[in-house]
Formats: structure tokens, sequence, C-alpha cells
């Protein structure tokens, strides 16, 4: 296909404007084909992968044809989940920066239905929405269709997988003949060459050839492991590459709930997405999975449509999709606008038989992996925290702390058991037993345990403890713990931990017992105040209460949002211990 810059395509110099902005010049393939015959007024079929720039294809010709001078909707575009009509809402707004006169809402379910009302009021003309909550609007007759003069439909496929067809059919019967159509979907089976036939004129097809499906700086790999043992390799595999940003994909809404548990309890920061959870809970997932203050980003297939962040290192496939375009999908998440991204994909019995079907589809060769062992990602992990500390040593970048050391020297220490104490606590050390998170930046501590390694037990009830993993009666009946082979040092009492001086303790009515750890205070702290993470120092989880240490500077804030809040299903109460 012949590559063609913006400024051939005929747009204008507002448009054009904004797409120099974005720092763009050359049109992708799907936008050369499809802009064209749109700014003709023809009507388009077309298919193309996730992150290909479909979007741009379909919402530069919508926001061309806005006429600014009137104040009805002219544009819908229908989208399968609210993440997904958010996040074309925001290229939209992107590339109509320099266009006055031209308004986009995005409309969906869980958002306030008077807020959606007053952007209609205040005359929207282009309209981003779900299938039922444009239906919504229409009956109460707060939208109206009869000005439209472009209507697209995103990801078919998805919409009429989710059974969305018959809202589809009467929301297109609602806009006027005359209107131009435009349909994208990843395939073109039968059902929605239907919908093509009746409500489309003479569409032109625009097609980016099947070789082109798969994203080719990303580099796929999968693992044959039991699915008792998915978390351990889960765990090793983050640690051995050093991973910081990265999206896990799971089959069903409980596995994901459970995999961010064993997560966090891990010392990993992860949180979940999936259709259980309201559009504040995921707004302020996705903020904070796109600032980076979030490691690992557990989700459904549904949840996740419209998920668009460039750095995501890694995709895993902690169980592997039951379609091969939900396989394209998932690892078109990473690899991003010339990055190079990992796809791993854990594969448990025949399911081998599904990555054969996959190289089929995709015509790429997927390799099988050799599941590191221990010493690789002990090695690994000291390899990291060696270069890191180098570069601080490097940099001089650091507080000195001559005075502490001399003491030390002074009490007969030598300074090589100095330092290989420091390291060893940074390392986890006693803490690497208590119930604070591990910190970001400090490499994890892992038991050495024989071959396959399982720390923590597998959500599966029935599965086989391992020979190394105890049961710890006195403090849960029911869970396993994993505790060394060998006696360790005694655990100090929690009694005499003593709160900073610049931060002040506050108690929380929740605590193990109800499925709490560390990270899910800390998620509700920074979720609720909008404060940074640091705020948040040690924090003590008991059976059915907790221990906060807090900014004294925000402390007042934090009890003041945080109570009546719902934490996992619990209402908190938080008060000065």
């Amino acid at each position: 296909m012949t590559q063609r810059l913006f400024s051939e395509l005929g747009l204008s110099a507002e448009v054009r404007k904004a797409i120099d902005k974005l720092g763009f010049e050359q049109a992708s393939p799907i936008q050369a084909s499809a802009i064209p015959i749109l700014m003709e007024g023809g009507d388009v079929v077309g298919q193309s992968q996730t992150g290909s720039g479909k979007t741009a294809a379909f919402a530069i010709p919508a926001i061309e044809k806005v006429d600014p001078r009137q104040r009805a909707v002219q544009v819908l575009i229908l989208c399968p989940t609210r993440e997904l009509a958010i996040q074309v809402s925001e290229e939209v707004h992107k590339l109509a920066l320099y266009k006055s006169g031209v308004h986009a809402l995005p409309i969906y379910g869980g958002q306030s239905f008077e807020r959606q009302l007053i952007g209609l009021r205040q005359g929207a003309n282009i309209v981003i929405g779900t299938p039922g909550r444009v239906m919504d609007h229409m009956r109460r007759g707060t939208l109206k269709l009869a000005n439209v003069k472009m209507a697209v439909l995103d990801e078919v496929d998805v919409m009429l997988n989710m059974g969305f067809r018959e809202d589809i059919e009467v929301i297109l019967q609602a806009a006027p003949v005359e209107r131009q159509t435009v349909f994208f979907s990843a395939t073109i089976p039968r059902p929605i060459q239907q919908l093509i036939e009746k409500y489309s004129r003479s569409p032109k097809q625009v097609r980016i050839e099947q070789k082109a499906l798969t994203v080719p700086t990303v580099e796929q790999i999968y693992y044959e492991v039991a699915r008792d043992y998915k978390i351990e390799l889960l765990t090793r595999l983050i640690d051995i590459h050093d991973l910081k940003l990265g999206i896990i994909f799971c089959n069903t809404k409980r596995m994901v709930d459970d995999l961010v548990e064993h997560l966090n309890t891990q010392g990993y920061s992860a949180d979940r997405l999936h259709g259980d959870m309201n559009q504040v809970q995921r707004d302020r997932v996705m903020s904070r999975f796109r600032k980076s203050g979030l490691e690992f980003l557990v989700a459904t297939d549904v949840a996740a449509r419209g998920i668009d962040v460039d750095d995501v290192q890694v995709v895993f496939n902690y169980d592997l999709p039951y379609d091969v375009e939900d396989y394209l999908h998932r690892i078109g998440r990473t690899g991003r606008a010339g990055r190079s991204g990992r796809a791993i994909s854990f594969v448990a019995g025949r399911e081998v038989f599904q990555i054969q079907n996959i190289e089929r589809f995709t015509k790429v060769r997927i390799q099988r992996g050799k599941p590191p062992t221990v010493g690789q990602v002990e090695e690994a992990r000291a390899v990291v925290f060696l270069d890191k500390l180098r570069a601080l040593l490097t940099s001089g970048d650091f507080k000195r702390q001559d005075h502490i050391v001399e003491r030390l020297l002074e009490e007969g220490f030598s300074s090589p058991d100095i330092a290989s104490a420091l390291i060893h606590q940074l390392q986890g050390g006693e803490a690497a037993s208590s119930s604070r998170s591990v910190p970001k930046n400090v490499p994890r501590k892992v038991e050495a345990a024989p071959e396959p390694a399982v720390r923590v037990a597998p959500p599966k009830a029935s599965a086989p403890r391992a020979p190394w993993v105890k049961k710890e009666k006195k403090y849960n009946e029911d869970r396993p713990v994993a505790v060394p082979a060998q006696p360790g040092p005694a655990k100090k009492d929690k009694k005499g931990r003593r709160t900073p001086m610049e931060q002040t303790r506050l108690w929380m009515n929740v605590g193990e017992a109800m499925g709490i750890v560390p990270i899910d205070v800390v998620n509700a702290v920074t979720g609720e105040t909008g404060l940074s993470g640091k705020v948040v120092g040690t924090i003590d989880v008991r059976d059915r209460h907790l221990f906060a240490d807090v900014s004294k500077e925000h402390a007042e804030s934090i009890i003041a949002k945080l109570n009546r809040t719902d934490l996992k299903g619990h209402k908190l109460k938080v008060k000065l211990a």
C-alpha cells in the first residue's frame, strides 16, 4: 500500500494542526485507506487490529463533517464498553482541539445521568456511547438522532457477543437513512454481514492483510505449567525480567480477585479490573496504572477493552483466551508506538493445541520457554540490586551516615559485616515475614525451596500442599502458611513498634479475617484522598483490625475521607489509635 502524509488527505488546517501537535505526520494504512472514502461521503467496513490507528480513521472525518453552528448530535459513535468510549472520546477531543464549536461527549453506564444530560443540552455534536446508555437517553427523549450525519460502530463483533444486536438495530433505525455508516470489526461473521447489508449503502471494504494482525515488536512465548503452579511461575518471571508495568489477563472475575490478593500478599503492587466494579473504582485503578502507581493490572477481556497505555512492558495470558481474536487484542496492549514488548502465555494440559491454533491464525511461531529456577531468579535479583547500588554510589545522591557506621566499627563490627547486614535488611530480612508490603524498588526475597517451588498455596482448595508448607494452626486454621524448613529468628513483638515523629497512628476496623492486605489500605488512601502513597507508613494488619502510620499533616483528611467508605465490602471506621 502506498504510504500517505496527512497533508495529502485534504484535511482542514485546524485538524492538521491538532495532528501535528500529537506528533503524527504519516497516516497509518487503515487511516490512509478509510479517511478519503469517508471524506467523500461513502460508507466503510473496516478490519484492523487494536493499536493500528483505526480510531483516528473515523474520528478525523467525523470532526470534519460537523457543522459547529448546529447545536445538535451530528455524529454518533457506538462502543462496546465504557473504557473504549472514554478512550475514543479522549482521542476525539485531541483531534478537535483547534476546531471551534466541535464538542464531543461520552455517555455510558456508571456515570451520572444528569451530567450527561447537561452535556447534551449544551450542544454536544459528537456523542460517543455504549448501546445501553444511548438507548436510555433515547427512551427519555434526551438524545435525538434526527440530525445524525455519520454513525460509527466500533468493535461490532464485541458488541454482538455482548448481546447488543437489538439495541444497535433500534439506534440505527432512529437515525436518518441518508447518513454515513461505518463498521469496524476484527472479523466479519454472518451476523455482522447482515447488519452491513441492512444498514449501509454500497460500503467500501478497507482491510489490513492478516499478516499485519500481529504486533511485530512483541516477543511471544509460552510456558507449559500445571494450574497449581502458575502463581509461582508468574512471580519468578516478573522478578527475573525485572518487570515494572504489565497487564495480566484472566478468564473469570473470581480468578482476577484471587490473583490480585496473592500478588499483593507477596509484595507486588497489583489491582483488579472487571465487570463487578463501578465506574469510580475503574477510573481510580486506571488512573493509577497510567501514572505507573501500580505495577500490574489484573483484568478480564471485557473490562480491559479500551486500555491504552503506551509503556506496558508485558502482557501475561494467565488463562489462555477462548478466541484467537481475543489473544490478538490482549497482546496488542504491549509493544505499542514502535516499542518492544513481551506476551507470555501459561498453558496447562491440552491447552497446547490452542497455541497451535493461534500460530496458524497469526502465522507467527510462539516460542516455548523453560521456567527459570530459584537460583536463576536470585541471580537476576542480585544483578538488578547491584546495578541500582552502583548507580547510587556513582551519583553520590544519598545522605551520608558516617556517624552510624563509625559507631558500629567502634563496637567491633567489621565493614563487610555492616554492609552485608544492611543489604540483608534491604532485601527483606526479618521484615520479609511481616505484613507490610515490599517497597517497589527493593528486590523481593524468595525462600529457597525445592523445585517446583510454591511460596503461597494456590487458590484451589484441594491442591496438595508442598512439603515445605506447614499449617500454622494458631494463626489461621484454614489457610496454609509458607514457612522456612529451618527455624528462623524469632519475630519482634509488634506492640513495641514506635510510630515516627512525623507520623501518627490510625486504627481501622478491618483486618486479615476480612481479606485485607496492606496494599488495600494504601489504595484506599490514595483513591479517596488523591494523596501520594508516600503519606502511608507501616501497616500492621491484625485479625479483625489494623494499625496504619500516616503523615500527621494529612491525618485528619484521611480519617474524614475514609470513614464510612467501602473496603472489600466492609464499611470502614477510622480513628486515632
